[in-house]
């Protein structure tokens, strides 16, 4: 289970730097895509989901990092919330490391 960071650009141009505990989030995301802000969300609960998961399958117990890094995500994503009948705000998967 490779730890994989990932990189991600908000509406407003700033960047988050986020963890995964495990690769798995590259079967949810993929870099140089845009993603609504309900998809990029509902991608990465499932990402960090399953990551946390893995990490139970092999030691287990789930990993809280992963959990404390989606309600960060979380937090974030809620400054972006499109009022109803806006276009719905884009987030850019930029990069893995």
């Amino acid at each position: 289970m490779p730890v994989t960071h990932f990189h991600t650009r908000w509406p407003d141009g700033s960047e988050t730097r986020c963890y995964s505990p495990s690769s798995v989030v590259r079967d949810y995301l993929e870099p140089g895509r845009r993603y609504a802000l309900h998809d990029f969300m509902q991608r990465t609960r499932e990402a960090l989901g399953m990551a946390s998961e893995r990490v139970r399958a092999k030691y287990g117990f789930a990993c809280s990092q992963a959990m404390d890094q989606l309600a960060e995500i979380e937090h974030i994503a809620a400054r972006f919330a499109a009022a109803p009948g806006e276009p719905a705000p884009e987030v850019t998967v930029v990069a893995f490391d």
